[in-house]
């Protein structure tokens, strides 16, 4: 959030549009191409350790790691492909294509990072996993602060001082101290690079030691040796583990259309500053979402454990705790957006250009609380051994969202935009979390049913 706040206060509504734009473009790419191995690994990885079975766990890893190694450098290349077709259709030609391609860097910083994360959670290394977190995020806020300082403030008075309070030799000053290529963009504008050199230094610290610690855990697990271990021992799941990272993929592909794609919809249909306001109002909506995001993934390594176990109390009570725990929380921090969110916005941003993202807050959060009570409504379906469901209902989910957008975006903008995604939210969700509760009291009368039988 303060990075988002600083970045907004240094660029304005437009540049954060653009930046945003930026990001979400390498993000769609990316997952387009994802398998989503960190849940596979989970599943299997934790569901063979319980058998007690290292060389199919081992095997397990070392598929994964290696499809999401060649996944990543396709993607990296299909971004170079189409960077000039994103200038040119999302930004309206005001970011160069180089800027796309030089954040797609972050690509190949993740080369196995989502394999890396999926062993540590399943052998309970939260503490490591959060440690490089909170570095890369601490690295990154501190650069965007720094070039907050020195554009804001420090150069500023220095111009000022010298006489120089003009624009023209205020970018004068810039293309001699930066060696930029006189663009004749406006100057809040000509910082995005910097930015994102910001956000890449994260990702690179993360990813890259995600990957590190990851490799160190497998060789203490199953040995030195371990990427030696053949993968044919897993001959007999090699259906069932194609299966589920094809349904996973597909999943991700369809919420970018249903759910992740918000900022690339408005880029396409209406314009940067447009993108600036909902790019805010989802900022603000992270109040909410702040501690609930990372439950999801915490909460994935447990239920699958019950599930292999048969533990359908335990499983019921995880699910239940969680949601009182995450409703209680989000209500309470719905309220309070909903009475103070203008004078927030102006705390935050000290803009009242930001003003306009108000509206679209207002239409989020229905759809986020009833996304956040039920956080686990897609883990918990992938540990009961659905993950077709979700590819199932995102899919009709997918399709009605698409041709709202289509249909209303281009002429009502970013707020129907916000409109449609609350409704996805609160009926696929709702959807989602009715399921797992229809196979959960199917498996609890399982036994009784082969008891009576």
């Amino acid at each position: 959030m303060l990075q988002n706040i600083l970045s907004g206060r240094l660029l304005g509504v437009e540049g954060l549009g653009l930046l945003a734009t930026i990001m979400m473009f390498i993000s769609i790419i990316n997952k387009l191409v994802s398998f989503r191995m960190s849940e596979m690994v989970i599943k299997y990885v934790g569901q063979f350790s319980e058998q007690n079975e290292p060389e199919r766990a081992a095997g397990t890893f070392k598929i994964a790691a290696i499809a999401e190694f060649v996944a990543s450098i396709i993607a990296f290349l299909l971004v170079c492909i189409f960077a000039p077709l994103a200038a040119h259709y999302l930004t309206k030609d005001q970011a160069p294509a180089s800027w796309f391609m030089f954040y797609g860097l972050i690509i190949l910083a993740n080369l196995i990072a989502e394999s890396s994360t999926g062993l540590l959670q399943i052998f309970n290394r939260y503490r490591k996993i959060a440690t490089l977190n909170v570095w890369g995020s601490g690295m990154t806020l501190a650069c965007i602060f720094i070039v907050f300082v020195l554009f804001q403030w420090l150069l500023p008075a220095f111009l000022e001082n010298q006489g120089m309070t003009s624009e023209v030799l205020f970018r004068e000053t810039l293309n001699a101290v930066f060696d930029t290529d006189g663009s004749t963009l406006p100057l809040s504008l000509q910082l995005i690079p910097y930015i994102l050199t910001a956000y890449l230094l994260r990702k690179f610290i993360g990813a890259g030691g995600l990957t590190v610690m990851a490799l160190r855990e497998a060789r203490l697990k199953w040995g030195q040796g371990w990427w030696q271990i053949p993968i044919s021992a897993l001959r007999p799941q090699y259906r069932e583990l194609t299966h589920f990272a094809v349904s996973t993929n597909i999943s991700a592909s369809l919420s970018l259309i249903n759910k992740d794609a918000e900022i690339f919809w408005i880029s396409l249909f209406r314009n940067p500053s447009e993108v600036g306001y909902y790019k805010t109002a989802l900022s603000l909506i992270n109040i909410i979402q702040l501690p609930i995001s990372p439950l999801p993934q915490a909460t994935y390594p447990e239920l699958s454990r019950d599930a292999a176990n048969s533990n359908w109390v335990g499983f019921k009570d995880v699910l239940r705790r969680g949601s009182l725990m995450a409703g209680g929380f989000s209500l309470l921090a719905a309220i309070i957006l909903f009475i103070l969110g203008q004078q927030v916005i102006l705390l935050l941003y000290n803009d009242p250009s930001f003003l306009p993202a108000y509206p679209a807050l207002i239409i989020l959060i229905p759809g986020f609380l009833v996304a956040n009570t039920f956080f686990w409504n897609r883990v918990a379906l992938l540990a009961l051994g659905r993950p077709d469901f979700p590819t199932k209902l995102n899919l009709i989910l997918a399709g009605l969202k698409l041709l709202g957008v289509i249909l209303l975006v281009p002429r009502y903008g970013y707020l129907i935009n916000a409109a449609l995604l609350s409704a996805s939210y609160l009926v696929g969700v709702s959807i989602a979390a009715w399921k797992t509760y229809t196979l959960l009291a199917k498996k609890e009368m399982a036994p009784a049913i082969e008891e009576q039988v």
